[in-house]
Formats: structure tokens, C-alpha cells, sequence
């Protein structure tokens, strides 16, 4: 089945409705995923597989996220044999991961999306030496301005980029795909803030090998 994917501001402020299919498997994930989880299906051939996506907005209030992952598993119990959480701990220090406990679902491992794209070992790795790196992701890319220009001010008040970008000294745009479009995009974002660029193509990492391994149980 062909699922039409509403544009990135629709997935930012409500995400994507499920289509409940009995004794299918429920994908719940944050809408920043929506294009990548749809990817790594349509490349697959899992159509046993349904996703919802929350809104990807969640992400500026996580403290938000543990209980709308709630209500999202709630509502779908009934409808499908198995639900898997597609967030990581994403900025809720760890009250997320208690949740999907108490709910008895599972989720990703990783501290966030920047770190599963890479690779959880991979980013564990360097984490270290790109303390003073910014991550970019290719929806984020696109909704650059929605997530970061605007929410920290940077329209308004362009002198704070420097009191809250100044220890920073490069932006990493993780490339899920290979678009010209969204390389000079986040190019001009470095720019914009005033850091050195690097692309670096990673594909879907981790979060496909997870889909991977849900859609063969």
C-alpha cells in the first residue's frame, strides 16, 4: 500500500495518521523520520508494516514526548499484534525509555537521530572529538529555519547566533540521501551561523538495520 506523505510542515505541527490493519506491526515514530521509515519499507517490501508518525515539533518541548508516545500506543493496542517505538532517548532524559518499559514496547537505542544515522558505535566513537559539532539531518535541512533559526531567536536577534553558536566550530549535515539541493542548503546554513561545513552521507544507519529486524519477526 501507497502511503502519501503530507508535506514537512503538516509532519512538524500534527504528523501522520496509521492506517489500522488488523495484525499488522504499528511503526510510531517522530515525524522528522517520516520520509526515511517510508524509504527503508518501500525498499524492503514490508508492507506488514504501518507507520504513524507524532508530530516532529515534539522535539522542542521533549519532556512532552514520553506522554504522546503514550496516548499513540493506547489508542493502537487492539488493532496491531506489535507496536515499536521509532524515537530514541531524544532529549528526554531517559523518561522516554521508562514509558515504553511501563507500556511493554520497545524502542531504539541511541542517545538521539544523529547518533543512529551515524551508527550508535560509529557516533560513540567520535562523540568526543566533534563536541563542538552541530548536526544537520536532511529534514532538518529542509525545516532549518522552523527548528532552529526561528525558535532560537536568530530572525529577530541575529547577534545571539554568536552567544550560542560560539563554541561551536563546524555543522555536520548527516546526508540520508543524495540531493544537491539539500547539500547547498546546508551549506548555507553553516553559513548562516558562521561554521565550517561537512557533509557527511550516511544513509538510514541504524534505524534501518531496526526496521530490518522488526519487519522479520
Amino acid at each position: 500500500m501507497t502511503v502519501t506523505l503530507p508535506d514537512d510542515i503538516t509532519l512538524t505541527e500534527a504528523g501522520l495518521a496509521p492506517e489500522a490493519h488488523a495484525g499488522r506491526v504499528l511503526l510510531i515514530a517522530c515525524g522528522a523520520l517520516a520520509h526515511e521509515v517510508l524509504a527503508v519499507k518501500r525498499a524492503g517490501g514490508w508492507d506488514h508494516l504501518d507507520l504513524q508518525c507524532l508530530p516532529a515539533n515534539l522535539h522542542l518541548w521533549p519532556d512532552r514526548i514520553p506522554a504522546a508516545v503514550e496516548r499513540a500506543v493506547t489508542e493502537a493496542k487492539g488493532a496491531y499484534q506489535q507496536v515499536f517505538i521509532l524515537y530514541a532517548d531524544c532529549g528526554t532524559g531517559g523518561l522516554l525509555q521508562e514509558k515504553c518499559k511501563q507500556l511493554g514496547v520497545e524502542m531504539l537505542a541511541g542517545p538521539h537521530c544523529y547518533s543512529f544515522f551515524e551508527g550508535n558505535a560509529r557516533f560513540a566513537e567520535i562523540a568526543e572529538t566533534e563536541i563542538t559539532a552541530f548536526y544537520l539531518t536532511d529534514f532538518l535541512v529542509r525545516q532549518f529555519d522552523a527548528f532552529v533559526w526561528r525558535p532560537m531567536g536568530f530572525d529577530k536577534h541575529p547577534e545571539l547566533i554568536q552567544m550560542m553558536f560560539g563554541n561551536y566550530d563546524k555543522l555536520v549535515y548527516q546526508a540520508q540521501t543524495d540531493d544537491p539541493v539539500l547539500d547547498a542548503r546546508a551549506q548555507e546554513a553553516a553559513e548562516r551561523l558562521g561554521l565550517a561545513y561537512e557533509r557527511r552521507f550516511t544513509g538510514y544507519g541504524d534505524l534501518a538495520v531496526e526496521i530490518e529486524r522488526i519487519a522479520a519477526r
